[in-house]
């Protein structure tokens, strides 16, 4: 399998370790840089200090989950501060918009003009991306979602172009992530090592980091929990969230991240969230299609040998603080087969989902899910 091809595309820059946020601001007249715009969830808007940037560098706040409408607002100020540097300062929401923001301020496009592969145009500014978060692993990645609210379908587009110069890894920032929001993120970086690692598209290569990716949220997300200051425990997750991000562009997600995307669209689930309630049901439908891999996951994870492996994926989720029921998010059980119908159309990952999976098998994992 060596000899398939693949093209990995990473960060030019990344710097790892506690502290590395407050030198942003002395890193870009390093670069020559001196307009820097922020894109940034409203809690991360208000830490800018953090960046050791002026009070007054202009921001951009952009919601959870962001559509069309979030993305032009953001692009309009973009255009008007006429930034020389974007940063995405916060989860994925905000470095998706940072990534789409940088391809078009310069350009005269709309979003349906560059959705899809490898349609944006070349940016004309430096983006830098500072997670907040150990999940998305979006600043690792050339991808961007953004909602189309008259479908609440996720659109993605991919380009080179949205590869970040710089990334910033620092544990410090993750500091404040209540456990909930820690659990919730950590699984969603786990998703993205997992189902890459059982994708049809498996890579040894990419393998090798979703493996990475999968022990240290094993061996540290129990950590960061229990201690949230624990930085060592943070910088894992931090740097698996990465690996993730690393195994989006060449491999990608599959029936997890279907699944759960209707959860965010129609009932306003946080993405990792989402994640982790379908994680164990979506690991247990597609075991016996990659037994060794899944062998794998279990112990890495340390799962239950004794149990069902939903079960045992379903307790090392609820083991982590997370609530693990449909039902305890206010998700209708009148709606299962809406979002089924909505989650099967989504043939970017189901169709390298290691199973097929029919409308009704994913209303079977919904259910169980509930």
């Amino acid at each position: 399998m060596l000899d398939q091809p693949l093209e990995i595309l990473q960060p030019g820059c990344v710097r790892v370790g506690a502290g590395q946020a407050r030198r942003v601001g002395q890193t870009l007249p390093e670069r020559q840089l001196s307009r820097p715009l922020i894109v940034a969830d409203v809690f991360n808007a208000n830490r800018l200090d953090a960046l050791g940037l002026p009070g007054d560098t202009p921001c951009v706040t952009v919601r959870p989950e962001p559509d069309l409408a979030d993305l032009a607002a953001a692009v309009e100020a973009a255009r008007a501060a006429q930034p020389d540097v974007v940063i995405g300062f916060g989860g994925g929401s905000a470095m998706d918009v940072a990534k789409l923001v940088s391809v078009m301020l310069a350009h005269n496009v709309a979003f349906d003009d560059i959705s899809g592969p490898n349609r944006a145009p070349a940016r004309h500014v430096t983006l830098m991306q500072i997670p907040t978060t150990a999940g998305t692993g979006s600043e690792a990645g050339t991808r961007a979602l953004v909602t189309e609210p008259d479908t609440l379908r996720k659109i993605a587009t991919e380009s080179p172009h949205m590869l970040a110069d710089m990334v910033v890894l620092d544990p410090e920032l993750t500091v404040s992530l209540p456990a909930q929001v820690t659990a919730a993120t950590g699984v969603d970086a786990l998703a993205h090592c997992v189902e890459a690692f059982t994708s049809r598209r498996a890579h040894p290569v990419i393998d090798h980091y979703a493996r990475e990716g999968i022990r240290l949220i094993g061996q540290f997300l129990p950590r960061a929990i229990q201690d949230g200051t624990d930085l060592e425990a943070r910088a894992a997750l931090l740097l698996a969230s990465f690996y993730g991000g690393v195994c989006l562009g060449p491999v990608n997600t599959t029936a997890g991240h279907a699944v759960a995307y209707p959860l965010g669209t129609r009932h306003h689930l946080p993405h990792g969230l989402a994640n982790a309630l379908m994680f164990p049901h979506v690991l247990a439908a597609n075991a016996e299609h990659c037994p060794q891999k899944t062998a794998e996951i279990t112990e890495a994870l340390g799962l239950a040998k004794d149990l069902p492996l939903a079960e045992a994926a379903h307790d090392f989720c609820a083991g982590l603080g997370l609530t693990m029921g449909l039902r305890d998010h206010s998700i209708p059980e009148d709606d299962l087969a809406q979002m089924a119908e909505e989650a099967h159309a989504i043939r970017r990952l189901l169709d390298y989902n290691p199973r097929d999976l029919s409308r009704d098998d994913i209303l079977a994992l919904y259910r169980a899910a509930y």
